[in-house]
């Protein structure tokens, strides 16, 4: 997996580890992570599922930390800001659906990323300022970061243009380690989301005013100085990492993956001029870049990790598990060929999804997590996949 310690020779990696980040005596804690990748609501409907499904296994409240991208941190966003209202009756939240489920689907609903664009072509601000502005209306609701509780540890990511390296939002900072730390910063739900879900080139760059906080002297590494510290520029978590893995995989034991990310298609004329043919070469190098971490977890199951993979292009039946719900693949790998917008999406294909991110987390779970959890009875919803 890449290491930010390719950005600066003289950086070592025990100085890129903040004090949540740096394992207790030098060793990997026993504590689990769930990680939530990006995919525009494809991605937000799919973890949706899978948090439900944990909810139902009672694993939702053993997390220690959820670390999430992109359309993965819309649903993390909503979990979180809810998470001290939830009534948790023997590990299982009663009211998941009421605080989690309703408003995720409700968004679902609505276009986001069309009149976003069309708002910051025609109207004062950026294309990022509407985006963020239509979260905070139809979600959060003017709530900051300092609404997320203190267990599990919440962590959005967003990517920093300027510095190369993730800008993480969390309730006790916000930091990227070149440039530094801000402890307690009463940044909205919504521009975090906004910054982590940038998806370029339309919905990015997200920009935040750093000159309204203090920068911990000392917390960054070679750019703790204008005008990095003013201004911080940010794109889509993704770009960096889009699985979500890099803020849980430096202190956790156990790693959860829910990957809802897309997939690069084969083109066998691919356009030879140059604007597109370096964004077909971009696209090569970012699928390679997300198998290699995909590969890196998967290898190390069993060995320095325990935990599970689980994704939208997952085969069900390749975990061979007693009951595990019905998803044919053909009916499965239609849900992975769904866009990557923050676009309207009926009611039927929502529910398909989430039905999916239900039943590939039980399976993953059951496999190779905890072997005593029992098969579920059915899908949260009737229709199946």
């Amino acid at each position: 997996m890449p290491d930010d310690t390719t950005l600066d020779p003289t950086v070592t990696p025990e100085t890129l580890l903040s004090d949540d980040d740096r394992p207790k005596g030098g060793k990997l804690e026993e504590g689990a992570a769930l990680c939530l990748s990006g995919g525009g609501y494809r991605a937000m409907l799919f973890h949706l599922g899978t948090l439900w499904a944990l909810n139902d296994h009672r694993w939702l409240q053993k997390l220690d930390r959820i670390s999430s991208v992109s359309g993965g941190s819309i649903t993390a966003g909503v979990l979180g800001m809810n998470w001290t209202s939830l009534s948790f009756d023997g590990g299982r939240a009663t009211n998941f659906g009421e605080l989690v489920v309703n408003p995720i689907r409700k968004l679902a609903r609505k276009t986001l990323d069309v009149k976003a664009v069309l708002n910051g072509l025609f109207k004062t601000g950026s294309i990022n300022d509407k985006l963020t502005a239509a979260y905070d209306k139809e979600l959060f609701k003017k709530k900051t970061l300092q609404h997320l509780p203190d267990r599990p540890r919440f962590v959005i990511n967003a990517t920093s243009v300027q510095s190369g390296a993730l800008f993480r939002f969390s309730r006790p900072y916000v930091w990227d380690y070149r440039v530094g730390r801000i402890d307690n910063a009463p940044i909205s739900l919504a521009a975090a989301v906004g910054a982590s879900s940038a998806f370029p080139p339309l919905l990015s760059p997200a920009a935040i005013d750093l000159t309204k906080f203090t920068i911990v002297p000392g917390s960054g590494t070679d750019l703790q100085k204008p005008p990095y510290t003013q201004r911080a520029i940010l794109t889509d978590g993704g770009v960096y990492d889009n699985m979500g893995i890099e803020t849980a995989w430096k202190r956790y034991r156990t790693i959860l993956v829910s990957d809802a990310g897309g997939k690069m298609q084969a083109d066998a004329k691919p356009a030879v001029n140059a604007v597109q043919h370096s964004l077909r070469v971009n696209g090569v190098i970012d699928n390679q870049v997300r198998s290699l971490r995909k590969r890196q977890v998967i290898s190390s199951f069993g060995k320095t990790r325990q935990g599970a993979y689980w994704g939208i292009r997952s085969d069900i039946a390749n975990y061979a598990v007693a009951g595990a719900l019905p998803a044919p693949l053909p009916r499965t790998m239609e849900l992975a060929e769904t866009p990557t917008r923050l676009a309207e999406m009926p009611a039927e294909l929502q529910e398909r999804l989430i039905n999916w991110g239900y039943a590939i987390t039980d399976a993953a779970m059951r496999k190779h997590v905890d072997k005593k959890l029992t098969a579920p009875q059915g899908f949260p919803y009737p229709r199946g996949i």
